[in-house]
């Protein structure tokens, strides 16, 4: 089964470079949206549901620890898997993401076979089938 991933990053060619990975990694992926920061990705989630969250931390606007918060005080949006990548990878702040509700921490760079792992992880994959459903095909994004 395929599934719907948002980058939140304020750099667009770090974006670029998740994308490319989560391509390389073979990770099914449906519809791939992008926000420059967690005002923008609330934005996004509010016309459009997701199954994933790859965010950044440090972002003009609103942080990724910000919209963590901010994901995590809504009961519809706190179900939504957030993976952190950063290069601030200090156990204190990786303990911090994850005591806020973050579910993974993904050190940058990072290979896509991590990415792939991960996000299978935090999704309850099995087997790479999404919730024990069928697999889907590749989706172009």
């Amino acid at each position: 089964m395929s599934c719907n991933v948002m980058i939140v990053d304020d750099s667009l060619s770090m974006r670029a470079v998740i994308k490319k990975i989560l391509k390389l990694s073979g990770f099914d992926v449906d519809v791939c949206y992008e926000a420059q920061n967690g005002r923008e990705a609330l934005a996004v989630l509010a016309e459009s549901w997701v199954d994933v969250i790859i965010t950044d931390l440090n972002m003009p606007e609103m942080d990724g620890i910000e919209m963590i918060k901010t994901l995590q005080a809504d009961d519809l949006y706190r179900r939504i898997p957030v993976v952190v990548v950063s290069t601030e990878a200090s156990r204190e702040r990786m303990d911090e993401v994850l005591r806020l509700g973050a579910r993974a921490f993904m050190k940058k760079p990072f290979l896509p076979e991590e990415l792939r792992n991960t996000l299978q992880t935090v999704l309850g994959f099995k087997d790479g089938v999404y919730g024990g459903g069928g697999e889907g095909e590749e989706g172009d994004f």
